[in-house]
């Protein structure tokens, strides 16, 4: 028996959980499909950060400068697996191109109008799915451990950004295990996660009305009276289709007629169990790549960007690098509780694919937010709802859509 539905929506991650809510309080028939549910994915390995401050792409003018020492160098924050050089050739050529101090100036204007409305969005959904005791008022911060690795905060204030500079005095007064640092930059509106997998079970909670099919998507098929999904143990014809599969959603995208330079950035990250945390706010230093980020019971530290595809094993060194580096600022650290690696959706420019297919408005993307799936999510279901309501979205899609590659 085929299955029918008005909406599917692809992807049970934090983008497509909040997509099918906003969907079905908008009063469409929305059916989830989606493989079973493994608190092992982007959505719970995260850095547990609404990430207001994160307005700068990946590719910038620095960036480019110091390409080929980062790639070729395993323990940078910026890495490529070897083995998969020759395959990521396509997109790094892009990834260049969006270096350029132009485009980078225009891509974190897009990313900055996205992230200005996620606080707040975020807060709302919160109170709704019960889960506000989540969020957390406290900041962020950006750690120098010398004086060279200051930042020019102007770029941030530019964009909006609430963003204080810190002496070393204040940094310690803000996080006394930080004394003895060259100072930072606070982030004083920053938004954290108590625990990224509480706040995904909330989610699922509030989505528990609307039909779900445990099951991969592996064929996509258009046709003029609507869209067929298939796959082991699916047949689905619905007459639109949302692709929110995050690091899986090239192939589906292609299925629709959409070529799309997405490629996998593996996040990693490590647990340390601890009775009390020694920090209070999510901290980056930011010469090392990653995030301390302080949660319940523990101090998770994630982040680093390895370029290498969804079907590499994971890369030990780059734990045993982030240990090393978790040590040098915190030398009090215990043993590893529990390391992760998984799979983020990646796009030359840092800007997510929101918008219609180039077919036809039939398929709706929302996919390809790097590290701002979580903090996007709420604005990322918004402009969906809008699309599929035919009215103009709540910001201008153009620098989101299909077509701009």
């Amino acid at each position: 028996m085929i299955r029918q539905a008005e909406i599917a929506v692809i992807g049970a991650g934090v983008v497509g959980l909040v997509c099918a809510l906003r969907l079905h309080q908008a009063g469409h028939e929305v059916v989830l499909v989606a493989p079973e549910d493994e608190e092992t994915g982007a959505s719970y390995g995260n850095a547990g950060v609404i990430a207001d401050y994160a307005v700068m792409p990946v590719g910038t003018p620095d960036v480019l400068r110091n390409l080929p020492r980062l790639l070729l160098d395993r323990d940078s924050p910026l890495a490529i697996r070897h083995a998969a050089m020759v395959t990521l050739a396509p997109w790094l050529i892009r990834f260049a191109r969006e270096c350029l101090p132009g485009r980078a100036h225009a891509n974190a204007q897009a990313i900055a109008a996205l992230l200005a409305p996620s606080a707040q969005m975020w807060r709302a959904l919160a109170d709704e799915i019960d889960a506000r005791a989540q969020l957390k008022a406290h900041g962020s911060i950006y750690l120098y451990e010398t004086p060279k690795q200051a930042e020019n905060l102007a770029p941030y204030r530019n964009l909006g950004v609430s963003v204080e500079s810190l002496s070393d005095a204040e940094l310690g007064q803000l996080e006394p295990a930080l004394r003895g640092h060259a100072g930072g930059a606070f982030f004083p509106n920053t938004l954290t996660i108590n625990d990224p997998a509480t706040l995904l079970r909330a989610l699922r909670v509030a989505v528990a009305d609307i039909p779900r099919i445990t099951a991969g998507v592996e064929r996509l098929a258009r046709d003029p009276s609507g869209i067929t999904l298939s796959g082991p143990g699916l047949t689905l014809r619905a007459a639109r289709v949302v692709l929110a599969a995050g690091a899986w959603s090239k192939r589906l995208a292609a299925m629709a007629g959409d070529r799309v330079p997405l490629d996998t950035e593996r996040g990693y990250h490590l647990e340390y169990d601890l009775p009390e945390n020694p920090l209070t706010r999510q901290t980056s230093p930011i010469a090392r790549g990653f995030f301390f980020c302080p949660m319940q019971g523990r101090l998770r530290v994630a982040g680093t960007v390895e370029l290498g595809g969804l079907s590499a094993p994971p890369a030990p060194h780059r734990w045993a690098m982030m240990d090393r580096g978790a040590r040098a600022i915190l030398p009090d650290l215990p043993e590893p509780s529990r390391r992760w690696m998984g799979f983020r959706p990646s796009i030359p420019d840092s800007k997510p694919v929101i918008g219609p297919s180039r077919g036809g408005a039939d398929v709706i993307h929302a996919y390809g937010h790097g590290h701002l799936g979580l903090t996007l999510a709420p604005v990322t279901a918004q402009m969906v709802v809008d699309m599929v309501a035919g009215r103009a979205p709540m910001l201008d899609p153009a620098p989101y859509r299909v077509d701009r590659f």
